[in-house]
């Protein structure tokens, strides 16, 4: 895993294809590292960043990327946690 990854924390959250869009900017500079949060509310534009670089060819695999998340306090059970994966 990267020892660097990029944040997809913003204010004033712009779209999804906006972030995808900057998300895909990343990976072709090379970042293969995401954090997210569920209050974030990013990881539906990482998904189609990724389906777009591996459509562009910028990765050939998912398994190139690393995306790692956080789950709200309320939402710290195992029955909301393993859909989540």
């Amino acid at each position: 895993m990267p020892v660097i990854g990029m944040g997809t924390s913003v204010d004033n959250r712009p779209s999804n294809d906006v972030l995808a869009s900057i998300f895909v900017d990343a990976i072709e500079v090379g970042y293969r590292h995401f954090d997210s949060a569920s209050v974030y509310g990013t990881e539906e534009a990482i998904g189609i960043a990724l389906a777009k670089a591996l459509e562009k060819g910028l990765i050939k695999s998912r398994d190139e990327v690393f995306i790692t998340s956080k789950p709200w306090n309320t939402d710290a059970d195992y029955d909301l946690i393993v859909p989540a994966l």
